[in-house]
This record gives C-alpha cells, structure tokens and sequence, in this order.
C-alpha cells in the first residue's frame, strides 16, 4: 500500500514533468483551414450527471452527428458499470504522461478543429488530455487558465447556455462558423 502511493507519487510528478516540457515547445499548427467541423468535448463529469448536452453543438455549429467527440473524466469509476460516455480516470496515468485508457487514445488520435475543455479545476489528468489533443481551438474557463485554452469564456461552469451562447458569438467573430 506505501509503495503503491510513492508510485502514484513518481507518476503525478512524471506527468507534471511532461506537461511542462509539451508546453515548451511550439503549439500544434493544423493544417485544416476555418471553420467548425469537428469537436471535441473534454468534461469532468465529477460535476455533471450527463453529458448529453454537449451533442447541442451539433445543432448549433451545422455539424454531422458523428463530428462530435465527447470524453469524461471521472476521478474513480466502477469499470463494471455502464456509462453513455467513454470514461478516463486518475488510475489511466502512466509514466512519462502516458495515458493507458483505449478511449482516452482514441480520442486523441484524432484532430479536432475546435477542443472544449470543459472543467474548471486545475486536474492533471485533464490539463494532460488537453495538452496532447490535436486541435485549432481549444476553449475553457478562466480558472484552468490561458495555458491550456486560447479562448476563455468567463461563464459559470453550471451554466451551459451562456457558455454555448458566448461561445458561438466568439466563433462567429473569428468567422470560424
């Protein structure tokens, strides 16, 4: 058990390690040109029971129903309960900022045009999938900062609307929709 939390412990500092080293080097530079066709949704579903209204952005956005990709982060999860979303835990870090979670890689083997990271705390987990998602925008709050977003909305987290609402309204500015 005490060798079980000093390696938890490497891991975290590991992780910690590699974000700071990606963060270095030069951004992801897409190749795709404007506008929305893909999305990808990043949510800690700590603090929400679902996540279905991220498949509002479909509607919004004009986009086919397969262009939205949604992944969850649960601080513990029963790998033996059902979920409607693909879940990824603390418990998937690996050394060196590896994740070993099969829908957390899938996820990040595609490129997106727009990333939401949705959540609002400073998470390892959640900065790290942030950092390795390949994507033209990222967009979040303010709390989790400008390091990991190129667009922040300051909206509360528990008010979807609003931040679907200033979202498309800066999108619309940037002509990206």
């Amino acid at each position: 058990m005490f060798l079980k939390g000093i390696k938890d412990k490497f891991k975290q500092n590991s992780g910690l390690k590699f974000i700071k080293q990606e963060l270095e080097k030069p951004g992801y530079v897409s190749t795709r040109e404007k506008g929305i066709r893909s999305l990808g949704c990043i949510v800690d579903l700590d603090k929400f029971d679902t996540s279905d209204m991220f498949y509002q952005f479909l509607e919004d956005f004009s986009l086919r129903p397969n262009a939205v990709k949604i992944i969850g982060y649960k601080s513990y999860y029963d790998k033996n309960s059902p979920y409607s979303t693909p879940i990824f835990s603390n418990k998937d870090l690996g050394w060196n900022g590896e994740i070993q979670n099969s829908y957390a890689l899938e996820f990040l083997n595609r490129e997106y045009d727009l990333l939401v990271n949705y959540y609002d705390d400073n998470n390892l987990l959640l900065n790290l999938m942030s950092v390795r998602t390949k994507a033209r925008i990222k967009v979040g709050f303010g709390s989790v900062g400008p390091t990991y977003n190129d667009l922040i909305l300051n909206t509360p987290i528990s008010d979807f609307k609003t931040f679907k609402q200033e979202l498309k309204k800066y999108l619309s500015v940037f002509k990206e929709i």
